[in-house]
């Protein structure tokens, strides 16, 4: 009787410690699917990747990863690969980009772009990013050359409405006009016209002061060398917002591995003295009271005013004396006598312009660089 009460109770014994780890390991369970299912996805990057697949090179970015990329040696995120061997490579969150100080772009990666050997081909191409599920853009990559720039004139590009996008001016704008539908891609460099994956709402300051003085030098380089310079620009948006916080510039000369074009900078998508909301684009500042600057229409230097014969009369031949003002027929830029870009200009691009309001009235933008 002893014995079997003995085997009774270390029955007992062994089936309540079976429950207790049973219900242990619920816990355990319950806790770890809450924790991985609310934890990490609290925390949101935009961020600028560089994807590497076995099969080629793919660029892709604008997107809002569910927690920070692991930092490189440099500081970048790097490294992971999935299951087919694929890698993301070199990535860029906004946490990277230095406060707005004032300057219209900052260096990034100590000014050198993520290129790598294989990116830097000297076959010609193009290529743009789908919108995402919120109708922004992505990366705009090419290899710009005299094989993709444009030959025929400009078109219209206002059918394109980019996410973020408002027509509104304020006092103390350049065109009146706070943002203009800015190219990835410049025109300049690759001739597209209205294309809606490369094209985003920009300000006025970034267009001009942070985005076209780089155009401005890769356009010149390959019309002087005849060159290639691989040139890549990525929007980078914080969260769902509608409007980008700037975009990633990077560029190189492919002859010469960057001796002539290289660098890697961030532009700021701000407007000095207009506050901006970037969830949606909508903005506040000092209210528009004049007339419209220049002819513009809504706002974009790709939209400038046609004009018939502009510039005839003005070449170098009949240089006036007094022209304070020199545009370049082929960039419809306009700038001081003394900035480095007329030393580049052939005579027969050079139109001369007594004053700025002159050479605004024929359609000529003024240049980023020495600011006219």
């Amino acid at each position: 009787m002893r014995r079997r009460r003995r085997r009774k109770q270390r029955g007992g014994g062994c089936s309540s410690v079976l429950f207790i780890l049973m219900a242990v390991l619920a816990v355990f369970i319950l806790y770890r699917t809450e924790d991985e299912s609310s934890g990490p996805a609290s925390t949101s990057y935009a961020t600028a990747s560089v994807y590497r697949s076995n099969t080629g090179s793919t660029i892709s970015s604008g997107s809002n990863g569910s927690s920070a990329p692991a930092a490189g040696p440099d500081g970048y995120g790097a490294g992971s690969k999935n299951d087919e061997g694929d890698s993301w490579e070199k990535t860029v969150t906004l946490e990277d980009i230095p406060a707005y100080a004032g300057s219209p772009y900052t260096e990034i990666h100590d000014n050198v772009p993520f290129f790598n050997d294989e990116d830097l081909t000297a076959g010609a191409f193009e290529s743009y990013s789908d919108l995402d599920a919120l109708g922004r853009c992505g990366t705009a990559f090419a290899n710009v050359c005299r094989a993709i720039m444009p030959t025929e004139k400009r078109e219209e590009i206002g059918s394109v409405r980019p996410t973020g996008w408002h027509t509104v001016k304020y006092e103390g704008i350049d065109g009146n006009y706070l943002y203009n539908r800015c190219h990835l891609i410049g025109y300049q460099l690759s001739g597209e016209n209205a294309n809606e994956k490369n094209l985003i709402t920009g300000t006025r300051y970034m267009n001009v002061e942070g985005m076209e003085p780089f155009e401005n030098m890769v356009a010149d380089y390959v019309k002087e060398t005849d060159g290639h310079v691989l040139y890549r620009v990525t929007p980078l948006f914080e969260g769902n917002n509608q409007l980008a916080s700037g975009v990633l510039m990077e560029a190189e000369s492919e002859e010469d591995r960057g001796g002539s074009i290289l660098f890697n900078v961030f532009c700021y998508n701000v407007q000095p003295g207009i506050t901006i909301d970037y969830a949606d684009g909508s903005s506040s500042g000092p209210a528009f009271t004049g007339s419209d600057a220049g002819g513009k229409t809504d706002g974009t230097k790709d939209q400038a005013p046609e004009r018939e014969n502009a510039g005839d009369g003005k070449n170098l031949q009949n240089q006036p004396a007094e022209a304070a003002y020199i545009g370049n027929r082929s960039t419809e830029k306009f700038h001081r006598p003394d900035c480095r870009g007329v030393a580049r200009m052939s005579d027969a691009n050079k139109v001369f312009f007594s004053t700025r309001k002159e050479a605004v009235a024929d359609g000529y933008e003024p240049c980023g660089i020495c600011r006219p």
